[in-house]
């Protein structure tokens, strides 16, 4: 921008309309107004401007004793800000590369990668990936649930804690929650490694490690998406993980009694309505459940 002083005082909040109207006109004002977004989230260290500029003054007096020398605090400060705004927000708009996409409890969200790859995030769940070296390393984190569109090309890998997902190019589904990691292939080959262990997989297979224990690979049905059809299935799965992803799903806090967590249910619920989610998940295990605002117990009777 060609005059500063404008920009200083609408960085000050100093700034006439009249002016304003002029600076908004430049073709810069857009970039400026991203430094200062990015520099309102930044607590600059505490400086005692006064002390250190009279500190300033005391040595040139020293050296140069025949001059006077006064400074305009004030505008000296104004000036030393706006340098550190600049300077500072000058690395987010051109050094961070970062980029991320998250989903809440009951949220989806589906986004291209800079590939044109797609992704459809299920609820709770966060991706991040540098943007920049995007073209030449295709290298993602994922904590959560994902399924991946991946567009043809070189490497592309899923990392998670719990175990890494590399592809050239296909459709998979990668789920990693606490204690659990399952791949699902949708069509092509998927190389899974889970600590030592390096696993191929081909179109309709699913690997899947429970409480730190790999359950092998085995068949599902390609044809059934679950999550991207507002449905969750499971196949002999321990009753936490499922509570767990109900939980994920309609955002309500579920709590149990008398409940054997650790048994296995078969079976599913959908995504739309929680008295018949929790049906499908009670009935089958005869249970009980009771809905108190965003507040569900899971109980056995007694009898």
């Amino acid at each position: 921008m060609k005059d500063e002083k404008y920009i200083l005082k609408w960085l000050n909040g100093e700034i006439p309309d009249e002016e304003l109207s002029l600076l908004k006109q430049d073709k810069s004002f857009k970039n400026l107004e991203k430094i200062a977004h990015y520099s309102s989230q930044i607590e600059t260290p505490k400086v005692d401007i006064e002390k250190a500029l009279k500190e300033f003054g005391l040595k040139k007096t020293t050296v140069k004793k025949s001059k006077v020398i006064s400074f305009n605090y004030k505008s000296v400060y104004k000036y030393a800000a706006a340098v550190i705004v600049l300077l500072v927000s000058s690395y987010f708009l051109f050094f961070n590369n970062s980029a991320s996409f998250s989903t809440q409890y009951a949220e989806t969200k589906t986004f291209n990668l800079p590939d044109n790859s797609e992704v459809i995030l299920n609820a709770n769940s966060n991706i991040s990936f540098n943007k920049k070296k995007w073209e030449d390393n295709r290298n993602l984190q994922l904590d959560g649930e994902a399924y991946f569109k991946v567009k043809k090309g070189k490497s592309f890998t899923v990392n998670t804690s719990l175990g890494k997902v590399t592809v050239l190019g296909t459709q998979f589904n990668v789920k990693k929650r606490k204690n659990f990691f399952e791949v699902k292939t949708f069509e092509g080959l998927v190389s899974v490694q889970y600590k030592n262990t390096l696993v191929k997989l081909a179109k309709g297979k699913v690997f899947k490690v429970i409480n730190d224990t790999i359950q092998g690979v085995t068949t599902f049905n390609i044809n059934d998406k679950y999550w991207l059809q507002n449905e969750s299935n499971f196949k002999s799965i321990p009753l936490k993980f499922v509570i767990d992803d109900l939980q994920n799903q309609y955002d309500y806090t579920v709590s149990t009694k008398n409940i054997n967590l650790d048994q296995l249910y078969t079976g599913g619920f959908t995504h739309t309505d929680i008295n018949i989610a929790l049906q499908a998940i009670t009935i089958p295990l005869q249970l009980s459940y009771t809905i108190e605002g965003k507040n569900i117990t899971i109980y056995k009777n007694d009898k």
